[in-house]
Order: C-alpha cells, then sequence, then structure tokens
C-alpha cells in the first residue's frame, strides 16, 4: 500500500511544504496519540530534534497535537535519533518523536516515530497512523485531561552515560587524538563529552549549529574536511556522523574513508572471535559491496541483503537473531545496544577493536579491498521515467555486460525525487559505462 505521508524513513520533505508543515505534523500528532493511547495511565512522548530552524516551528505543533490527546510531552532538544530511541524506552514512554531529515540540507525536515519498545514503527502502524491523519472527529482529551510539557534537562547525560556504558569497561582512549566531525547537527554537544570522558583528545569540527548550516560541507555525507583536519592534527583517526547522528563515517590516521561496510566488516570479525556474534552473518543492503560480501565469505560468514533503508535491516535482525547490520552509508545496528544506528556506539566498538589490536586504525579497520562501485543520482520532476522502454533496455543491456563480474541495481530514493543508479564490478573502466549509459537514457526521458 502506497502512503500519502510516509516514505522509507518516516515523513520527509522541504520544510513548510507538503506533509512538513505545522498543520500536517499536528495532524500525525492527534493520530499518533489515538493510536498509542493504550490504557488509563498517565500517557508520555519523548520529543527530540536537530538542529534545522524548522524544527521550533515543528516541535510547537508536534506538542500541541500530543497534549491535547491527553499526553505529557517531554522536550530533549537537540539529541541523536538514537538518544531518542534509547529515552523512549527508558522513561516507559508510550511514544518517542524525533525531528530529522538526517543527512539532508536544511531546508528539508522530517519526523520519525518510535514505539515503546524504542524500535521505529511497523508499516502496519504507520498505515493506522495515516488512516487517522485526515479523519475528523478524533477523540480529544477533557480540559481537565490536557497534557503538560516539560524540559527534560538530564537528557544528554542520560544519553552520554547510556553509550560509555557500551564501552568495554577495562579500557580507555587515552592517548587517542580523535576528530570528531558533527555535522553541526544533533550530536554536537554530546558527541565529543562521550570521547573526552573517555580520556581521548578531541578536535572538534562543525559543532556550531546555526540552524541552516546542518550537513553544509560536513559530516558523514561529506567526510573531507574531516579527512583535512585529521591529517593536519596528526590524528589517530576521525569520525563523521550525519545531522541526527544515527550514521557513521571513519576515516584513518592518513585521512582514507571507511565507510559503512568496512565498519560492520571489522565488528563482525571481532565479535565472531569473541563468540559474541549471532546469526551467522551480517545484515547489509542491496546497496552493500560486493568486497565485503566476498570477505564474509572468506572469514565463514554470510551476507543477508535486504532493501535500502536501516528499518529493514532492524526488522530482519529482530525476527532471525542478529546482532550486526547496517549500511554502507554508514547507519550500524547493534541491537545488543540499541534499537537504531547509533554512530557513537558504533564508532566506541571500532576503538575498542583497535585498542585491543594495538595497530593504526589503517591496519585494523581496512580488512578488504572494495570492488570498483559507481553510485549516480538522476534528479527527475514526476512521471515514471524508470518506466520507458528506452530505459529498461539500458538497464537489461547493462545487466549482460556486467554480469559474470558484478551487479546492477536501480532504485528511486524513499526520501527524494532522485533515481539511483549504482553498479560494481571487477572491471572499473566497465562499471563507469554502464552507469553513463543508464544515465543518459534516464536524463533523455526525465527531460523530455
Amino acid at each position: 500500500m502506497a502512503l500519502k505521508y510516509f516514505g522509507t524513513d518516516g515523513i520527509r520533505g522541504t520544510a513548510n511544504k507538503g506533509a512538513v508543515t505545522p498543520g500536517t505534523v499536528m495532524r500525525l500528532a492527534l493520530a499518533a496519540g489515538e493510536v498509542f493511547r493504550r490504557g488509563n495511565h498517565r500517557h508520555r512522548v519523548v520529543i527530540g530534534k536537530d538542529t534545522r530552524l524548522s524544527g521550533y516551528m515543528l516541535e510547537p505543533a508536534l506538542t500541541s497535537g500530543f497534549t491535547a490527546m491527553g499526553m505529557d510531552v517531554m522536550l530533549v532538544g537537540p539529541m541523536p535519533t538514537p538518544a531518542v530511541a534509547m529515552l523512549t524506552r527508558s522513561l516507559r514512554a508510550d511514544v518517542g518523536v524525533m525531528i530529522s531529515a538526517s543527512h539532508n540540507p536544511y531546508l528539508d525536515n522530517g519526523i520519525k516515530l518510535f514505539g515503546p519498545d524504542g524500535y521505529k514503527l511497523s508499516d502496519t502502524q504507520e498505515e493506522e497512523i495515516e488512516s487517522l491523519m485526515d479523519t475528523e472527529g478524533l477523540e480529544l482529551a477533557e480540559g481537565t485531561k490536557l497534557g503538560r510539557a516539560t524540559r527534560l534537562e538530564d537528557a544528554p547525560g542520560r544519553y552520554i552515560e547510556f553509550v560509555k556504558q557500551t564501552f568495554p569497561k577495562h579500557l580507555r582512549l587515552d592517548g587517542l587524538k580523535i576528530v570528531v566531525d558533527c555535522a553541526h547537527g544533533a550530536a554536537y554537544r554530546v558527541a565529543p563529552t562521550v570521547f573526552q570522558e573517555l580520556g581521548a583528545d578531541v578536535v572538534p569540527v562543525a559543532t556550531q549549529p546555526d540552524g541552516t548550516n546542518i550537513n553544509r560541507e560536513c559530516g558523514a555525507t561529506n567526510p573531507r574536511v574531516m579527512s583535512e583536519q585529521v591529517v593536519a592534527h596528526g590524528a589517530h583517526l576521525g569520525i563523521a556522523l550525519d545531522g541526527d547522528a544515527d550514521r557513521l563515517i571513519l576515516v584513518d590516521e592518513h585521512g582514507q574513508v571507511l565507510d559503512g561496510d568496512q565498519v560492520m566488516a571489522l565488528i563482525a570479525s571481532t565479535w565472531q572471535v569473541a563468540g559474541r556474534l549471532r546469526g551467522g552473518g551480517v545484515v547489509a543492503t542491496v546497496m552493500s559491496n560486493l568486497g565485503f560480501e566476498r570477505y564474509l565469505g572468506c572469514i565463514g560468514l554470510d551476507i543477508i541483503r535486504t532493501a535500502v533503508g536501516d528499518r529493514n535491516v532492524v526488522d530482519y535482525m529482530r525476527t532471525h537473531d542478529h546482532n550486526v547490520g547496517g549500511e554502507q552509508s554508514g547507519h550500524i545496528i547493534l541491537n545488543d545496544f540499541s534499537t537504531t544506528g547509533d554512530g557513537l556506539i558504533a564508532a566506541l566498538q571500532v576503538l575498542a577493536a583497535v585498542i585491543e589490536r594495538e595497530k593504526p586504525i589503517s591496519e585494523v579497520c581496512h580488512l578488504f579491498e572494495p570492488l570498483p562501485q559507481v553510485l549516480r543520482n538522476v534528479r527527475y520532476d514526476g512521471g515514471a521515467p524508470l518506466e520507458a522502454p528506452t530505459v529498461r533496455e539500458a538497464i537489461t543491456n547493462a545487466e549482460a555486460r556486467i554480469s559474470d563480474s558484478g551487479r546492477v541495481l536501480i532504485r528511486p530514493s524513499g526520501t527524494e525525487p532522485l533515481i539511483r543508479v549504482m553498479a560494481e564490478g571487477d572491471d572499473g573502466a566497465l562499471v563507469d559505462e554502464v552507469v553513463d549509459h543508464i544515465v543518459e537514457a534516464i536524463e533523455r526521458v526525465a527531460v523530455n
């Protein structure tokens, strides 16, 4: 069932347009309040946000909706998405809400919802909420039973301590210099503190949000500045988060980027040796590199691929009892600790492996050579370009050319009007050719 408001990861779009207006998100809060009212206890909602200017607009709209349903709202301010998930469960709240468009530019914003168990909502729950959003006559609370809104002042401290507890107690970060790029986003206060309190010498980057600079030339989607800072400061590694800190990209001491596939490979192989890995492999998505898949096979582990989206990874992990999963883009899910991707927790697991091996991160974390992989995005304004005969023919030809040594993946973005064209294989020149051919076919249709 195609949903009107919800996409791959909650609701997302241009702020103050379409689904991301105060009126729409207030209706979202009313509908979610109806769905999650369960019994006669005093219901509670945790609301966090990243640092976008539009968060100031959406936060009171959500608060109005939930309090109108008789639910008390605890506002935690700028906090990572995984912090909201953790606090929802820890505080025994009925709903958790994160106001964020993750890695998108500041002009976008969105809403991610968590159930009382701290997990993102299922398709069924999203469908139920959508069915109520445009419904008149929801049962609002009586005047004597309206909810209240309060600031949870100790929320950052609660989350910082939670994250620190995931790091092995016999280890410290003393002697390590770490560049921490917070993308001017939700983790700009908590991330440097976590590493400092564990003993590291921290070089903070992108920790001065102004409402409009989130993800701008910084963070997990643009680690160039972080790489330069690592080399300039002689740091041991760099850690880059995205706007809501649920994804992680690393760079080694030479400034070379390590993506989510390398992070998952390291954690899975480390936990395999320690007897901690469950499920006999890693849950990844169709975007993960074939080099990663081949590496896992060499050490006796499987890769299970899901559709793109960390929620799909989490669903499979929960159903089949896996404890390591994630995406090449840096969503790393370690459900021994967290219900969703958490860049800080994943970074600490990498650091633990680096410390125990007593080797540079470039030796510890470069576990395989990725196959040449090219990803290009084609923007379109409407229609269905992937259904055009010329585009289908281009894709078929590309698949035939690369089938013996790689693969082709074409998919629409779930959060933006983009078609993502990806190919990978042993022959880098061939990979470039087939991607160019498909992109040209799509652009001819999209423009005309």
